[in-house]
This record gives structure tokens, C-alpha cells and sequence, in this order.
């Protein structure tokens, strides 16, 4: 999960922090005594009636008030008003209540004396109340996968570079609070929705015939999540690199003044905490999406798990047709396999077809060594004799047969494919020859290039900035670097089908061993 206010600690042998861990960590919280004391179903339907009055605004209740709304509602018979003070006092004692003195309602000195108090929730308590009236609506893990806030992120951000120092404290404020709810909510959301998924529940889904009829959408729906990865997270990485150190911290810092303009009677941190923790926040910003001591990003194994979850959803769906289809008779197939290897001249022919036809196939091994004719180990199991075995069927009663169609030969058909293919392959290998053979250029210096030539380069600068040190090898032993621009410069190049404008990245390739 997303761990922000990370500083200075002992470092682990992966590269992480540990969490800036006191011994404020280490003492029990007596607030949660009440969830498993004795008389726990008293003390729950208290705090429950306390949060009930909360969210009503009505914070302060006398214990009249508790004991009226116990009774009404016919949960815990005999309470009595004694047992609710009692309740009441213990409650204070583990810092769920504040108690004060109710001296409105005091008559006499005599009534003044016997001290009446007035209870309201702690911060704590509420947010306790708050949890287990949350842990009640759970029913699975949720989130979604929305490219949204990725949007949003590389907005503010955009924002934060072209409007530093422009902006009063209180704008970069209500920014910074934005950005780090939408960075946020991505990471949990991302998170939740993959355990969904990855769930027993979903796994159990995926075994039955239903998934089928949504999963082409589940399918989409992860698709395009990826895209805006791939299109969002660069641009973000991007803008990440381009703020200076310099002018992060001068936002920070204006982000901290707006933050102690507002009046807080609880946080009572000074500046420099505050903007050591912003600080602390930011850092954890960066290197989610850019990585950090040689590490992927999370945005990069994000990616990966997505098309992991893809490709799971679509193998799942193959076996799920390949099992309906596994009662349909084979016989008339086999048959016309079985002329087929007949009419084969030579053992390797038979050897290709059999690897094409059953190589990717379950084997059926059958229990027993056979006779063998010869102890030689240098014989073939082909040149043995064949080994007939009676099969019997499994089910008792007779199977319906079904009509199957036999086989069609669509080697032409193959061939055409093929052929198409390689020539496609062929022309994109020639291009990317003579981009190779470029050494270092950048995008400015062109100003029109063919659609073909904008698939590559952008693959390229894909697979660079999924690194850390933005460089990557080519299948033919070059070694492409990609420069982001640190000023931000862009270039607008034209295409067959349009205009497009980018930053101005600088390639340096160069061949290995040189």
C-alpha cells in the first residue's frame, strides 16, 4: 500500500527505508479496549449511539440521554442508570469520552456537588466508529482502474511548472492537497481492484461458463487502463524531470505557508515539520512513477500486472472454450489426420506435422513398459513396433455423436498470411536500419516524417523511459539512449494523417563494443 512521511532510517537490504518508527509505536491503545471488553455488546452500542448523535452535531449527551437511547432500542434489557454511569466512566478511562461538569443543571449546591457530567467522542473514538461503520459496508476489495487521475496528476503538475512562484500560498496549497488525493486514490484504487481480481472469488468466477460472457469487456476495461499508463505516466515522469530541485523546493515551502494559514488547533507542528513531511510526501510522489536506487517504478509494474491480468483473462477464456468443445467427437478429425500422414514420404515430414498437430497438446501417458524388440539404445522408439491398446469408454450409456466438419486445408490461404507478414517485418526492419544508422539526433531537427517512422520512434522512447537510466539494447547490439529535455523545449513534426508536438528528445545510439 501507499506509505507516505518516509525519512531517514536503517536501510534494508532491498533498497527501501524502514518507517521513522518511535517508541510512541510500541504502547498498547487502551481506545480499543472497548471492542473486546467484558461487557462489549454495552459498550459498543454506547459508542455507537455517541457517533450516531456525532454525525447529527449533537456532541455532548448526558447520561440520561445514553441510558433513554439504550433502552430504546430493546437490545440490552435491565440496563439500569448506575450501570450506564459506570459504563460512561470506563469509557472516559480509555480515552473514548471526554466528561465535563454539567453545571447548567445544577439547582442547588447540593446538585452542584454531586458533580453531573455531560460525555462527547474523542478524535479518536470517532475514527474508530468511523472504521467499523466502514468495515460493515465492505463486501470485497473494490477499486477501480481509471487513467483519470493520471490525467489530473499530469495537469497539476503541468500547472506546477509553468505557475511557480506566480501562485499565493493558498492556491498551491488547494493544488498540493489536490494532487496528492488524486495520487492517492490511484495507488488504492489500482491496488484494491488487482486484489479483486486476483482473488478466490474471482478465480472461482473465471472457472465458470458465466465469465465468458463479460470477459471480452474485462478485457477492454484493462486495456485501456494500460494505454493510459503508457500515454499519462510518461508525460508525468517527464514533468517530474523537468521541475528543478530548486523550484520543488520553493513550491514546497509555498504549500507549508498556505497550510499554517489555516487555523488548526490540533496540529500544532511547526514550519519545519511541516515541510520536512512535504517534503517526505513529494519524494514518495517522485518515485512512484520514476522509480528510486535503481528500482522500476510503480507506474512500470503496474503496467506489467496489467497485462499479466490480460493475458490471464484470455488464457482462462481459451480454456474455458476448449473444455465446452472437449465433448464434441474427434473421430472424423483423427480420420483425416490419419490419411494425411499417409500420404507423407519421409519420416521427417511426419515428424514436422505430428510437432504442428499434438505439440501443443496435454500427452496421455498409459501405465506399463512394453516389449521391446532390441536392448540397443541407440534404437528410435519410431523404428519400434506399434503398441495396440483397447480403450473402453468412460461413460456407460451411449454418447450422442455430433456432426463435425472435417479439416479445411488452408495453406494458401497460410502462405499469403505469411508472406505479408514477412514483408511487413521486412520494410519496419529497414527503417529501424536507418534510424540506427543516425548515431544522435534530436526531434527538432526534422520537421516531417512518415507514419511509420513515428511508431518506431515512439516505441523507443516508450521502452527508454521505462528505465531508470532511460537507455535500453537493440536486438542487433545497439544501445539507444533517450534525453528528456530539462527546459521543456517542444517540437511540432508533421505526419501523413496530422500534426503532432512532443518534447524534444535527443537519441543517442551507439553500437555495442565501440
Amino acid at each position: 500500500m501507499l506509505r507516505q512521511g518516509y525519512s531517514t532510517g536503517v536501510r534494508l537490504s532491498g533498497g527501501e527505508l524502514l518507517p521513522n518508527i518511535g517508541p510512541e509505536h510500541l504502547k498498547p491503545l487502551s481506545e480499543f479496549k472497548y471492542l473486546h471488553a467484558e461487557n462489549v455488546s454495552r459498550y459498543r452500542l454506547i459508542m455507537r449511539i455517541f457517533y450516531e448523535n456525532h454525525m447529527k452535531l449533537r456532541y455532548w449527551l448526558r447520561p440520561l440521554d445514553v441510558h433513554g437511547a439504550v433502552l430504546e432500542t430493546g437490545l440490552i434489557q435491565g440496563y439500569t442508570i448506575e450501570q450506564c454511569e459506570q459504563d460512561l466512566q470506563m469509557l472516559h478511562e480509555w480515552g473514548n469520552l471526554e466528561c465535563q461538569q454539567d453545571k447548567a443543571k445544577s439547582t442547588s449546591i447540593e446538585e452542584f456537588k454531586k458533580k453531573r457530567f455531560r460525555y462527547q467522542m474523542t478524535a479518536v473514538a470517532v475514527e474508530i466508529e468511523r472504521l467499523l461503520d466502514a468495515l460493515e459496508q465492505v463486501q470485497g476489495y473494490g477499486g477501480e482502474l481509471d487513467a483519470g487521475p493520471l490525467e489530473i496528476i499530469a495537469r497539476l503538475l503541468r500547472d506546477i511548472y509553468h505557475r511557480a512562484g506566480e501562485m499565493r500560498p493558498a492556491e498551491d496549497f488547494a493544488l498540493w492537497k489536490e494532487l496528492q488525493d488524486r495520487f492517492r486514490r490511484l495507488h488504492e484504487n489500482a491496488v484494491d481492484y488487482y486484489a479483486q481480481i486476483s482473488s478466490t472469488k474471482a478465480e472461482a468466477l473465471m472457472q465458470t461458463a458465466a465469465f465468458l460472457t463479460f470477459k471480452e469487456d474485462l478485457r477492454r476495461y484493462l486495456q485501456r487502463f494500460a494505454l493510459g499508463l503508457q500515454q499519462f505516466g510518461a508525460q508525468i515522469e517527464g514533468m517530474l524531470r523537468a521541475l528543478s530541485p530548486a523550484a520543488v523546493e520553493g513550491f514546497l515551502s509555498s504549500v507549508t505557508q498556505g497550510e499554517m494559514e489555516v487555523p488548526n488547533l490540533e496540529d500544532r507542528r511547526g514550519f519545519d515539520e511541516r515541510m520536512a513531511a512535504h517534503r517526505e510526501e513529494w519524494a514518495s510522489l517522485a518515485a512512484w512513477f520514476m522509480g528510486s536506487d535503481g528500482d522500476e517504478s510503480e507506474v512500470v509494474k503496474l503496467e506489467r500486472a496489467t497485462k499479466e491480468a490480460i493475458g490471464r483473462v484470455v488464457r482462462q477464456a481459451l480454456a474455458l472454450q476448449e473444455q465446452a468443445r472437449a465433448g464434441v467427437s474427434r473421430r472424423r478429425d483423427l480420420s483425416y489426420l490419419a490419411r494425411w500422414f499417409m500420404r507423407l514420404q519421409s519420416i521427417e515430414e511426419a515428424h514436422r506435422l505430428g510437432a504442428a498437430v499434438f505439440g501443443l497438446y496435454a500427452p496421455r501417458h498409459f501405465q506399463g513398459e512394453p516389449p521391446r524388440s532390441t536392448d540397443s539404445a541407440d534404437c528410435s522408439m519410431w523404428e519400434e513396433a506399434p503398441i495396440l491398446r483397447a480403450l473402453s469408454p468412460k461413460t456407460r450409456g451411449p454418447r450422442q455423436r455430433l456432426a463435425v466438419s472435417p479439416v479445411k486445408d488452408r495453406a494458401t490461404q497460410k502462405a499469403k498470411a505469411m508472406e505479408a507478414w514477412r514483408q511487413a517485418q521486412a520494410s519496419a526492419r529497414d527503417i529501424e536500419r536507418r534510424w540506427l544508422r543516425e548515431g544522435t539526433f534530436a526531434i527538432a531537427d526534422f520537421d516531417e516524417l512518415t507514419v511509420e517512422d513515428r511508431g518506431l520512434l515512439l516505441q523507443w522512447v516508450s521502452r527508454a523511459l521505462s528505465k531508470a537510466d532511460r537507455r535500453f539494447r537493440d536486438p542487433e547490439g545497439y544501445q539507444i539512449r533517450v534525453e528528456v529535455p530539462q527546459n521543456g523545449e517542444r517540437h511540432r513534426i508533421s505526419f501523413p494523417d496530422g500534426v503532432m508536438e512532443m518534447p524534444n528528445f535527443r537519441f543517442h545510439i551507439r553500437r555495442e563494443g565501440r
